[in-house]
């Protein structure tokens, strides 16, 4: 199918209320709304400060939880009456808005849509960021059709069919960011550092990255500028320690133009969730990745192996990330900055700026969906 046709009918949504989950759908949103689709959302109450800028008709929110054979009885039971709570209000959804198909992209938030849309014979699709399955897409994968980020992607349930390889859609502001070509900073010219690790990884960077700058020889801590997510407890600390280490600090517990940032780096310096991975390769920028320990799925170390071993950057495990590693790591780039643009690069070819558009093409295939004026499917597979 030709990505710029017009097709007819409405596409159901389903994510968990977080950005790693909401990001590529919103990706797939875009670019569904640009071929003439309508668009909904389901997902949890986390993702209401989205709900504005979500491109999406209209956006539900439904009961989720996550349900482990580790809960107490009670409370797994509780978790098991709110998803089902969560599968009655979505099967009223796609009973009321009669979906072509519905996407799920991770997080237990997804479970009760995809269920109810097999269980209405509506088709289903779930699609994997991460290069290793989370639990809710393993268990959706037995009865959803796959769509995979990473070629090699791990953990499909068993019995489920041969994945498709879509890449991990971006959003727009991520595209317009990647026209910017990386230059490599000069001998003595400034290092740009960009430090960003979401809720759940901000402090560790707020604990080591101060103390790191300080290690280094005064004539580097002249030249970098950094730029970095904190959360709102740490701001003052983390500002005080730059301030007695004389580097340049730009502090913030968010940054709504973040792929703005990501281009203006020389370096980046974050955790691995999957649309921190992306962002990076579409943007094609090198960054030291610091993947998420003790995640049972193991996914953001999975990702940030998959960039390293790419070249395009290096992984280090949190339990190395001392002030000491950070600092010989930032001195040893600095000195070589041929190594930080061979790593642009390699980042840069791991990109794949249509997957929005594969993916869609593969949605429109399993739904059945033809554009309005004709057209095919050609190279698409179900």
């Amino acid at each position: 199918m030709q990505g710029g046709d017009t097709m007819r009918g409405t596409i159901l949504l389903a994510a968990g209320g977080t950005g790693g989950h909401l990001f590529p759908a919103e990706a797939l949103a875009h670019e569904l709304g640009r071929r003439g689709l309508d668009v909904e959302l389901v997902t949890d109450e986390r993702a209401e400060p989205y709900r504005a800028t979500f491109p999406a008709r209209e956006m539900h929110v439904v009961n989720s939880s996550s349900a482990t054979t580790r809960m107490s009885p009670v409370a797994f039971a509780g978790a098991m009456t709110r998803l089902g709570a969560g599968f009655v209000q979505s099967a009223g959804i796609i009973r009321r808005i009669k979906p072509a198909a519905v996407v799920g992209f991770g997080g237990y938030p997804t479970l009760p849509p995809v269920i109810a849309a097999r269980v209405l014979g509506r088709p289903a699709i779930v699609h994997e960021a991460n290069a290793v399955l989370g639990r809710a897409n393993r268990l959706l994968s037995r009865f959803a059709k796959v769509a995979v980020a990473f070629p090699n992607a791990q953990g499909l349930a068993g019995g489920a069919g041969t994945p498709v390889h879509t890449g991990m859609p971006v959003r727009p502001n991520v595209l317009a960011a990647a026209e910017t070509p990386y230059v490599a900073p000069a001998a003595d010219g400034t290092l740009r550092l960009l430090v960003f690790g979401g809720s759940q990884g901000a402090r560790v960077f707020s604990e080591i990255l101060p103390s790191a700058m300080a290690m280094l020889p005064e004539a580097l801590r002249r030249r970098l500028s950094v730029v970095q997510q904190c959360r709102q407890e740490d701001l003052e600390a983390v500002r005080a320690g730059y301030a007695e280490t004389g580097v340049a600090a730009e502090l913030a517990p968010f940054f709504s133009d973040l792929p703005e940032r990501i281009a203006a780096a020389h370096l980046v310096i974050g955790r691995s969730g999957a649309s921190t991975v992306a962002e990076l390769g579409t943007i094609g920028r090198p960054a030291l990745l610091v993947p998420l320990p003790n995640a049972l799925d193991q996914d953001q170390k999975a990702n940030a192996s998959a960039f390293a071993a790419a070249g395009g950057g290096w992984m280090v495990e949190q339990t190395d990330f001392t002030p000491e590693r950070l600092a010989h790591e930032i001195e040893t780039l600095a000195a070589a900055p041929q190594r930080l643009g061979e790593a642009a690069n390699a980042a840069k070819a791991m990109a794949q700026p249509d997957a929005a558009a594969r993916l869609a093409d593969f949605v429109a295939a399993v739904a059945g969906l033809a554009p309005a004026g004709g057209g095919n499917t050609e190279g698409t597979t179900p």
